[in-house]
């Protein structure tokens, strides 16, 4: 892509068509609005559907509105998101600190980011306070003005501009349920639900957010945003997290947006010895509106949940407590499913939860993991209808599933993999440094050694940056020369699964 250059020689974005695979009418349309800066009001106009989610069926606060744009709309927001975000990532404009709506990121990979850091912290026999914010719609209270003026600063062209000006403005919307439609009412601010150019707008509206905390580590998923820093006492830690969140509070304001200060929550850190010392384990941050946000000593952030001393315990418990229920549901059921249907259920509708940022929880203490290899193992039984006598490696074998241990192994492994191949965020390639040339060894030589960190504390060997390089290390050279992850994960699958040696030899 070929970047003009403006007058202050700051590169211009000027948006062109380039969709030869679309029909050219389609195409017609859409370089006619590339070109003159209009969009059509109809492809603004979002018709609403609610949703209901649980509860009382006549309480508003109980649906969910999905916001459906016409396709025309979609395809040229494809167009103009493509070119879009090749810009930024171009001039490398977006932050690093912002793992929402980008390629190779995601919720887990933020996750392993706090918790590596927080686990860091602890190996340094600091505390750790963090603040997650909540803001109160924020997608909904984007301010427009502010908006194209960010996109302005950041090298948009006149040109480009003025599309967007006409993107985000005279749009509308209407409810329609059960045949019937309500009259569309302007939209003045947010940016379009629905849309494909929405998330990244948003993205680029909040892209800014981690200069006001110098002194601190912000990490954002969209709008779940986190702040976080590690101090040898608690009085140090009070004082700087008071005066970041006093900058991010007159950035809140300046940028029109709103923060729900009864959300917005605290959440101490640390060893349970180094917990254990202090007399009042609470985080005393004040607003400005005089009041003090609640200091909480579990947290659900992106579908996990945290506890002071990262041992999980509380997120595996929650999620036994989840899917047992399910379970008993489908046993109730059983006679109605086929086998076939049944293992389908277990791997498409139970494991995906079990899956969900088990690179994060790996390193819980045992008694913790156990409790999910017993749910596993009612997996198993359901699937086959076998009884509780069966051995589960015996059902692992028939299932030809490989145990919990080896999917968190080919998870992790697989993440180093995409280190290697530059596919993660550059935040976890910085965990992941090559060894240095003198450890290497001759068996070795062939394939790549990570550096293992020289932590001492067990919650610290829990971190993302000691116990990846450290499992990649103890592989078969064979493997981690694998040509695709493909057949990384093909060869480590047939690796792990061993013998069982669990079961006395008859």
């Amino acid at each position: 892509m070929k970047y003009q250059s403006g007058p202050d020689q700051i590169p211009a974005m000027l948006l062109k068509i380039s969709a030869p695979a679309i029909a050219n009418p389609v195409a017609t349309l859409i370089n006619e609005s590339l070109v003159t800066g209009y969009i059509p009001k109809l492809w603004k106009t979002a018709r609403v559907v609610p949703i209901h989610k649980s509860g009382d069926s006549t309480l508003v606060s109980n649906y969910r509105p999905i916001s459906l744009l016409p396709v025309m709309s979609k395809v040229l927001e494809k167009c103009v998101y493509t070119q879009l975000r090749d810009y930024y990532q171009y001039w490398n404009y977006l932050t690093p600190d912002q793992s929402g709506f980008r390629p190779n990121h995601s919720t887990t990979t933020a996750l392993l980011k706090v918790c590596n850091d927080i686990q860091a912290g602890m190996e340094q026999g600091n505390l750790t306070g963090a603040i997650f914010l909540d803001f109160a719609k924020a997608f909904d209270t984007v301010d427009h003005g502010i908006l194209l003026e960010k996109l302005k600063n950041s090298g948009i062209g006149d040109r480009t501009l003025t599309w967007f000006q006409s993107y985000v403005s005279d749009r509308s919307q209407y409810v329609s349920i059960s045949g019937s439609s309500s009259l569309p009412l302007p939209v003045t601010c947010g940016v379009p639900q629905g849309s494909i150019l929405g998330p990244l707008l948003f993205t680029i509206f909040i892209n800014d957010l981690p200069n006001v905390c110098k002194a601190s580590t912000v990490h954002m998923y969209a709008d779940d945003t986190v702040i976080y820093t590690s101090k040898p006492n608690l009085p140090q830690l009070e004082a700087v997290l008071q005066e970041q969140f006093t900058e991010v509070e007159k950035w809140i304001r300046n940028n029109k947006l709103f923060l729900n200060t009864d959300k917005t929550v605290t959440m101490l850190f640390g060893t349970a010895p180094k917990l254990h010392k202090l007399q009042n384990p609470h985080l005393c941050v004040g607003t400005k509106s005089n009041g003090t946000l609640t200091t909480v000593t579990s947290l659900k952030y992106l579908g996990m949940w945290l506890d002071p001393n990262l041992s999980f315990g509380p997120h595996i418990e929650k999620l036994s407590s989840r899917l047992y229920p399910k379970l008993g549901a489908l046993y109730r059921n059983k006679s109605c499913l086929s086998p076939a249907v049944r293992k389908q259920i277990v791997q498409q509708m139970l494991m995906p939860a079990i899956d969900y940022g088990d690179v994060v929880y790996a390193a819980a203490p045992q008694t913790h993991l156990h409790k999910l290899t017993t749910l596993y193992n009612s997996f198993c039984r359901f699937a086959l209808q076998c009884n509780y006598m069966t051995h589960h490696c015996d059902m692992l074998k028939e299932l030809n599933w490989p145990s919990l241990e080896s999917r968190r192994t080919l998870q992790l492994s697989s993440l180093v993999f995409k280190s290697i191949s530059g596919k993660l965020p550059p935040y976890l390639n910085r965990l992941l440094p090559p060894a240095a040339p003198s450890s290497y060894n001759l068996r070795s030589r062939t394939s790549t050694l990570l550096a293992i960190p020289q932590y001492k504390k067990t919650v610290a060997r829990s971190s993302f940056s000691y116990r990846a390089p450290q499992l990649w290390n103890n592989l078969p050279d064979a493997i981690k020369s694998s040509p695709s992850l493909k057949s990384l994960k093909s060869s480590l699958l047939t690796y792990l699964n061993t013998e069982c040696t669990c079961k006395p030899v008859t």
